[in-house]
């Protein structure tokens, strides 16, 4: 199925089930994509993460329930999927700033929520320029970190700065495994990589790893060594500063090369940031993001 289709066709989904037990996993599986992509892809086109856009609509509802007057707060609280009383109206609270009872005598500050309507402006569509390169194997090392969705681009460049004062910065004195570290962040070129991988134990987030190619050797403790499997490669290239060059760039992926791409579809659950030996600093840095791909 078309990107800009599936997203439709998923509001359309969440839209029927709203009252059943769904996660990002179910409705993926329901248009045919990829839930590490139909995550990343739905929280940059619309906002919100599937957790997010499931549980607005859900106390909507509930609002529009509680100011009908026919139902008690308890049989809303397991209508909509809450465990229990307390946890329903704390979240509805935080999420229209009063209690149920409290909306009864004040209707008109009830939060609206309706459903969303996905209308992308494919300015760039498959014009985004891009190269296909097909690639071995890659053996990568480097520090692993989950992320959700929802934070991931507030949390992965706060990631970049623990890592690059820990370890990319000048040290008076290093012994004992930090020296390990810093040799192998050096002999690996870890930084040249950041990498996301699906994580099926967490369907709200994924892993993030700060990598560099495996050289071989002794792997130090807190640092993982895995393995990419030959793909072919969408690769797309940006220059400016960081983080928000790169940001945008993926942006655009999602935006505009997806819904407008009619000659390649993702090929598997991960994708690859580039990062240039440049200064970082500069406003013309290089990097580039890449996607395993296959033709349709």
């Amino acid at each position: 199925m078309e990107w800009l289709s599936s997203l439709k066709a998923a509001i359309d989904y969440m839209e029927a089930h709203l009252l059943m037990d769904i996660g990002a996993d179910e409705v993926a599986e329901a248009v045919h994509i990829s839930p590490f992509y139909f995550q990343k892809g739905f929280k940059i086109v619309t906002g919100y993460s599937i957790g997010e856009y499931i549980r607005n609509r859900r106390l909507y509802l509930a609002a529009l329930d509680v100011l009908k007057g026919e139902e008690k707060v308890i049989d809303l609280s397991y209508k909509y999927g809450y465990d229990t009383p307390e946890s329903f109206t704390k979240a509805f609270s935080r999420f229209h700033g009063l209690s149920p009872v409290q909306l009864k005598a004040q209707h008109s500050r009830m939060k609206v929520f309706l459903p969303l309507i996905i209308e992308v402006s494919i300015k760039g569509g498959n014009k985004m320029e891009f190269t296909i390169e097909k690639m071995e194997p890659m053996k990568m090392i480097g520090f692993e970190k989950n992320f959700s969705f929802e934070s991931s681009y507030q949390e992965i460049p706060r990631f970049w700065d623990e890592f690059c004062r820990k370890y990319m910065q000048p040290a008076a004195s290093a012994e004992g495994t930090e020296k390990e570290i810093r040799q192998a962040v050096e002999e690996n070129k870890i930084g040249e990589f950041g990498v996301c991988i699906d994580d099926k134990s967490n369907e709200s987030g994924f892993r993030y790893l700060i990598a560099g190619l495996y050289q071989g050797g002794r792997v130090p403790e807190g640092m993982k060594v895995f393995e990419i499997p030959a793909y072919e490669w969408a690769k797309f290239e940006c220059a400016g500063s960081m983080p928000d060059a790169l940001q945008t760039l993926n942006t655009r992926i999602f935006r505009e090369w997806l819904p407008g791409n009619r000659e390649y579809e993702i090929a598997a659950e991960l994708n690859i940031e580039w990062y240039s030996e440049e200064d970082m600093e500069s406003p013309d840095y290089h990097a580039g993001i890449w996607i395993p791909v296959k033709r349709k």
